[in-house]
This record gives structure tokens, sequence and C-alpha cells, in this order.
């Protein structure tokens, strides 16, 4: 769905962005993530068509952003940052402009309307100022704009920023359904946000991608290891040495407590240990009680990779 090759921005001397590339498929939910200034709205702003690339190229649907920036266009809806709107404006009057500054059909809008409004619960506020609204009720009309023309994918830039916990619940719901038929690059500040909306991350520091990977790989992975925990069946203390006959070079694995019920054990290992201990537990004839890799928050693995490369 959305193909980014070696993509940069550059600003006179300043390069926001910088020789970055990945591809996202149909239906997949994707942070960007990175600090301030790490080039992630320049990059959203690229893949909208709003800001020309000045190397690499991105296409969206097989259409270039470039060459072909109006189906693009139509492919897409962005939420930015801070959407501004029209404050005297009713919320009906405001969608109906969208629509027309899109060329949608009289017909188009009034489905699009339909639709956005529907799935964005603006019904009953359809009549009432933009300036009256929450900031809540704002995001939604910023999001209903975006979603008037049915787009496949959208690009959401800080969805939730400035709002309080209800309001941000309110708005991750909304975008978990709506990634049930839709293509989303997310950006937020908000790292419980990521686990709790998407599936992947991409995190940019410093205008370039320092890492890309499904959530659940880079929550069970630290510094390129998992950290098992595992239980046997009775004193298991004196089988120590065979698990170690499992283990790798940097890899290990330590009893952390032993009693006539159960042995439980703690292992810092490479990717696959756990299929191997599973096809000792057979060959040996132990029962494994319990086994569970340890998580760690995309909070660790941002620090980590952002704050080791500051500077």
């Amino acid at each position: 769905m959305i193909a980014v090759n070696s993509l940069e921005k550059k600003f006179g001397p300043y390069k926001p962005v910088q020789q970055i590339s990945f591809s996202i498929g149909k239906g997949e939910v994707v942070a960007l993530l990175g600090p301030n200034g790490a080039g992630k709205t320049t990059t959203m702003r690229m893949l909208t068509g709003y800001y020309e690339p000045s190397g690499g190229e991105v296409k969206i649907g097989g259409y270039d952003v470039v060459r072909n920036r109006k189906e693009v266009q139509k492919m897409v809806g962005y939420l930015p940052e801070g959407a501004n709107s029209y404050p005297d404006m009713l919320v009906g009057e405001f969608l109906e402009f969208i629509a027309q500054s899109r060329s949608l059909t009289k017909e188009e809008t009034e489905k699009g309307i339909q639709k956005a409004v529907k799935v964005t619960d603006l019904g009953d506020k359809l009549l009432v100022p933009i300036m009256q609204l929450s900031k809540g009720y704002k995001q939604r009309v910023g999001l209903a704009a975006a979603l008037l023309h049915d787009p496949q994918v959208l690009i959401l830039d800080e969805p939730t920023s400035g709002l309080d916990p209800n309001q941000i619940h309110e708005i991750r719901q909304l975008i978990r359904d709506l990634a049930k038929e839709k293509t989303i690059i997310l950006s937020t500040h908000i790292l419980k946000e990521v686990e709790d909306t998407c599936e992947r991350a991409i995190i940019i520091n410093n205008g370039r991608i320092v890492l890309d990977d499904k959530l659940a790989n880079i929550q069970r992975k630290k510094e390129g290891h998992e950290t098992w925990e595992f239980a046997l069946k009775g004193n298991k203390e004196g089988v120590r040495a065979k698990i170690e006959a499992l283990l790798t070079n940097g890899e290990n694995v330590r009893v952390l407590s032993a009693s006539d019920a159960e042995t439980r054990f703690v292992a810092e290992t490479h990717s696959g240990f756990n299929e191997k201990l599973f096809d000792l537990c057979v060959t040996e004839k132990w029962t494994l009680r319990e086994l569970f890799v340890e998580k760690q928050s995309i909070e660790d693995v941002f620090a980590e990779l952002t704050l080791k490369q500051k500077g």
C-alpha cells in the first residue's frame, strides 16, 4: 500500500529526513515515533504530498506522490497536529466546505458526511459552532474531515495531543475501530498509545530510521536478547547443565528458586530458545509447568535508541 524509498528532505543545509525507506501493507496500523525534531511530521507531509521530497520517492497504492499527487490525495486522509478549522462555522458547514474543496459531487458529499459523522459520533453536533466544541470534539471534526472521501490510508499526527484522559480514551477507541478497514500511520508522543493501538513501530532519530519492527518483537527483545522465565515440575536444580548445553555465546541461565514442587529458572537468550527447551523437555520427560517471555515497554526501547544517539 505504501512504499518509501531513500526519502529525504532538505531545507537549505538542514536535512530533517535523510534517506529513509520502509513499506506498509494494506490494513497495517503503524506508529511513526521519534523525539522532537526527528523528522516525523516532515515525513508525514511528504507522504500526503504537502511537501515535495528533495530525493527518493513515495508511492501509495502504486501512485507516485510527486507525479500523481491528486491520485494519491484521493487515497489519503490526513489529520495534522492541531488541525485548523474555521471556528465560526457550524460543524456541518465545515464538513461541506471540505467536501467542496475536494471536488466531491453532491451525492459523494452527502454519503461522505453521513459516514464520517457516524464513525466519529458527531451526529448531534452538526449545528454547533466549532468554537463551542471541546478539544476532543474538535479532534473528531478534524478526523471526520479526513474521512469524508473514504480514504484507504489515514495519516494521523498527534491525534490525542492536549486531550484529557477521557477524550484520549475515546480517540484511541475510534482509531482502533478505523483500523478494521484502513491502513493507518500514527505519530504520537504518548507511547502507551502505541501499545494500545498499533501493531508495528518505526522509530526515527536525527532523520534516520533506527528501528522498524512488530510491537510483539520489540516487546520481547532487549539489546538483541530475550528473557525467558520457566518452571519445571519437581526439584530440578541438578539439570542446569543440560539446559546450559542448549545455550550459545552470550546466553545464560540461572535458578530463581527450587522446591520439591518446582524449580524456576530464568534464561537470557537469543531467539529460538523456547523451541529448544520444548525438545529437551520431551527428551528428558520433564514436565514444563510454565514458560513465558518477559516484555519490555516501548518506552524502554524508545529511550535506548534515541538517548544513546543524542548529540
